[in-house]
């Protein structure tokens, strides 16, 4: 019997594939179809720091409206109107989800500056999650903000957070730091029990009709698995010690298998799921499953890791020489070389 099980931010999850934060999370009838399908974990859809920020505007705004009206109403409270915010609904639906599922919940606050937003982790401690993933999604396209500066707020919101809960945090990073390993080492000294590789930064599009930038969403493709897999065997390598999520890429049982084997303990789906529905994690679970007995694995834990940086018999492979050996060897249409 294979033990698909995995140790993930000091939590036990059933199966290495997790689910992670998507709209397929909105509902909890879709969460139990995850679930039943084989997920070891479901991440929620992240709360964001300016719906938080906005509700307290509004509340501001609620109690204020009065304060101008006649003298003989100044002791009248207005009953404040039904009014259901979104990070009330969320709270409610991190309740719903640890009353519903026996898998690990996991909560999601996205956001850019180390404010008042982040003591709302505390709550979402309260209601119930299991740990909380820190998606900060922030371009920098100040010229004036140094990488320096961009590292510190990475730091100061994983510090404000950890001084309000207990539960683990895993921050989902982006893949544009110079240097991601002293990066990583100062999140995990911050307080950050896990690491998420990579935050896909959704690009914008230029609409030649009307001259407009407008948002778009690509979801991913296998390709994208190749740069997360690489600095997850770097950074199981290096010393630093947190748990390691793959994410953006994974499709099928390889791509889950690859994650393992170069250090991750978990691989998380979100597109895949979009696209072929929550009853596509069987399949992957089962592939993976099958590769494992065929190659006579007892365990997840024995995978994972088994090709990093730390115990790759070519280590080099994650690094410069593998870039130089795969243009020099590539061969394109006409059979030449190419390079570079």
């Amino acid at each position: 019997m294979v033990d698909l099980s995995t140790r993930y931010l000091g939590l036990t999850l059933p199966s290495p594939v997790a689910a992670s934060a998507s709209p397929l999370s909105d509902s909890i009838d879709t969460l139990k179809r995850l679930e039943a399908a084989g997920v070891g974990a479901v991440v929620l859809r992240s709360l964001f720091e300016e719906q938080i920020v906005h509700e307290s505007l509004d509340l501001h705004e609620l109690l204020e409206q009065w304060t101008e009206s006649y003298l003989e109403a100044q002791s009248f409270f207005p009953a404040l109107p039904e009014h259901s915010t979104r990070p009330a609904a969320y709270l409610e639906a991190i309740e719903q989800a640890r009353r519903e599922l026996s898998i690990p919940v996991i909560a999601s606050l996205n956001g850019i500056t180390p404010g008042g937003w982040t003591r709302y982790a505390r709550q979402i401690e309260e209601a119930g999650a299991h740990a909380l993933e820190l998606n900060v999604y922030f371009v920098a396209a100040n010229a004036n903000e140094t990488a320096e500066s961009v590292e510190a707020r990475y730091v100061d919101i994983v510090q404000a957070v950890r001084d309000v809960v207990r539960i683990p945090i895993a921050v989902k990073l982006s893949p544009f730091f110079t240097a991601l390993p002293a990066v990583a080492r100062r999140i995990a000294a911050a307080g950050a029990d896990g690491l998420v590789l990579f935050n896909r930064f959704m690009q914008p599009e230029i609409d030649l009709e009307s001259l407009t930038v407008v948002p778009t969403v690509r979801l991913s493709t296998p390709a994208e698995l190749a740069l997360p897999i690489r600095w997850i065997a770097i950074l199981r390598g290096c010393g630093v010690d947190v748990s390691l999520a793959a994410t953006s890429g994974v499709h099928e049982p390889a791509d889950v298998l690859k994650a393992l084997l170069a250090g991750a303990d978990v691989a998380m789906m979100a597109s895949a799921l979009l696209i072929h529905g929550p009853e596509h994690v069987q399949g992957v679970v089962r592939g993976v499953e099958d590769w494992m007995r065929e190659r006579h694995y007892d365990a997840v834990r024995q995978m994972v890791g088994s090709l990093s940086h730390a115990t790759s018999p070519d280590p080099a492979a994650f690094e410069r020489s593998n870039y130089l050996k795969a243009l020099v060897s590539y061969s394109g249409a006409a059979g030449a070389p190419w390079s570079g």
